[in-house]
């Protein structure tokens, strides 16, 4: 989790909402991809820290399925990126700052719950980088509105 911080902090840098994720080998500890928010600077809104994390791991793999990896994310995935940690068959995703309005897993429509949902990975939230990651993207928020 500590290198998706990092990766949040450096999409706040660039003025993308502060969100970094990243898809770790857990037999070794490795990280296989990553990825930090990015639709504004790529005009993209796929371009969600999650999908440019899942991307990067299957191209390094060279797999669309990641049923034995791990995928740690700053905020709780939306409904598009929880789509996208079930078709890429994830073992678990670890979040830190829950979304009470545009989260996904624990909150909202709780994607993994539905029937429709073909595939359902492990998940739990991070609580001891919960407040980090939330007080990161209410930072970043408050700024926004200075301006």
């Amino acid at each position: 989790m500590a290198r998706a911080m990092e990766l949040a902090k450096q999409a706040a840098d660039a003025g993308e909402v502060p969100v970094g994720a990243v898809v770790v080998d857990p037999s070794s500890g490795q990280i296989v991809g990553e990825g930090c928010n990015g639709p504004i600077e790529g005009h993209d809104p796929t371009a969600h820290a999650e999908i440019v994390a899942i991307r990067a791991a299957c191209a390094s793999v060279e797999n669309y399925r990641l049923p034995e990896f791990e995928l740690y994310v700053t905020l709780e995935p939306c409904v598009m990126c929880s789509g996208a940690i079930s078709f890429a068959r994830l073992g678990k995703v670890v979040f830190a700052a829950e979304d009470i309005k545009g989260g996904a897993i624990k909150n909202g429509p709780k994607f993994f719950e539905q029937p429709t949902c073909h595939w359902r990975p492990e998940w739990e939230q991070d609580l001891d980088c919960a407040e980090e990651a939330g007080q990161l993207l209410k930072d970043f928020f408050k700024s926004r509105r200075k301006k």
